[in-house]
């Protein structure tokens, strides 16, 4: 019995903790401050001892920084595409992009390659996650079906430079079409 409840601890405090890298938020250490408290109480009650919160404490930090890892990776496989198709340096996509220009924009006659090269590129980061056991078959299926969508509100939004990703559009809610959100990387 106690073990089937260790085990409950240990996945809601990783899915917790990937849950809020997945925000991105500014402060690290508000996840791992919610798993924190979850765990005081079970280790008040004698559910767990507080060696093994410590320990679900820092296998929830490894998860975090392994998926802010993974985001990194697949935010710069994105930039690289996105440089390589337009024919642009990375700077040179930050001051336009900056400028409020959309990568539509920025792209030109290449727009239909980009979208091409972005959707290939999304489908392969989402076909890795399901080889490496991160997501279901169903769930790659549903994240494939919204790639064309995604891509496409990322291409032809104009964004507000400085949030994370290329995700958020001026006066529209937040696109989640970056890499930075793409929670199954």
């Amino acid at each position: 019995m106690k073990k089937k409840v260790i085990a409950t601890v240990i996945a809601v405090a990783v899915s917790l903790t990937v849950s809020a890298t997945s925000i991105a938020s500014a402060d690290d250490r508000r996840g791992e401050d919610k798993i924190s408290s979850i765990l005081s109480g079970l280790v008040g009650n004698g559910t767990i001892t507080q060696s093994q919160a410590d320990a679900i404490v820092k296998a929830a930090r490894d998860a975090g920084e392994l998926a802010k890892s993974a985001m990194k990776e697949n935010r710069a496989k994105l930039d690289s595409i996105i440089t390589s198709t337009l024919g642009i340096s990375l700077d040179t996509l930050k001051t336009r992009l900056k400028a409020g220009e959309s990568l539509a924009t920025i792209a030109g006659d290449k727009k239909d390659a980009l979208i091409t090269a972005l959707i290939a590129e999304l489908n392969k980061q989402i076909d890795a996650a399901l080889s490496a056991g991160k997501i279901t078959q169903t769930q790659a299926t549903s994240l494939k079906g919204k790639t064309t969508e995604r891509v496409n509100r990322m291409v032809n939004d104009v964004k507000e430079f400085g949030k994370k990703g290329y995700g958020h559009s001026k006066g529209a809610k937040p696109n989640k079409a970056s890499a930075t959100s793409f929670k199954a990387a």
